[in-house]
Formats: structure tokens, sequence, C-alpha cells
């Protein structure tokens, strides 16, 4: 029970959440927060679309390396 204590020590709370909101307000203003959602929104759809490149690269050449273990071991068969 203590370390889940200790886990959640460092994370801000409703109300630490709700001022950090009003702070980001302040800096940026109203008409400046539509803008960085925005880009935080293709930001994260880009690295989406990265990780999904990455995934499908690794599953061609895992594809590929079974297939030629799978083809030398049909030959020396």
């Amino acid at each position: 029970m203590l370390h889940h204590e200790i886990v959640f020590a460092g994370m801000p709370g409703g109300w630490e959440m709700v001022v950090i909101a009003l702070v980001i307000l302040l800096l940026f203003g109203a008409k400046k927060l539509p803008e960085l959602a925005k880009g935080l929104g293709q930001g994260i759809r880009e690295f989406k679309g990265a990780v999904d490149g990455v995934k499908g690269e690794i599953k061609d050449a895992q594809d590929s390396v079974e297939s030629d273990s799978d083809s030398s071991d049909n030959n020396s068969g």
C-alpha cells in the first residue's frame, strides 16, 4: 500500500491540474490555445504514423527472416 502512495505522490491532483490549465491559459491566451492544440494533435498523429511504420518494418524483417529459415530448412532436408 505504501508503494502506491509513493508512486502517486509526484502526480498532480485535481486542483493542481486546474491551476496548471489556468496558468497555460494566462501564458498563451485564449486565441492561441486552439492553434497549440491543433499542432499537438498533428504531432501526435505523425508520431503514431512513425511508430506504425517502424512496427511494419520490424514485422516485414521478421517475416523475411522466418521465410529464409524455412527455405533453408527445406533445402537441407
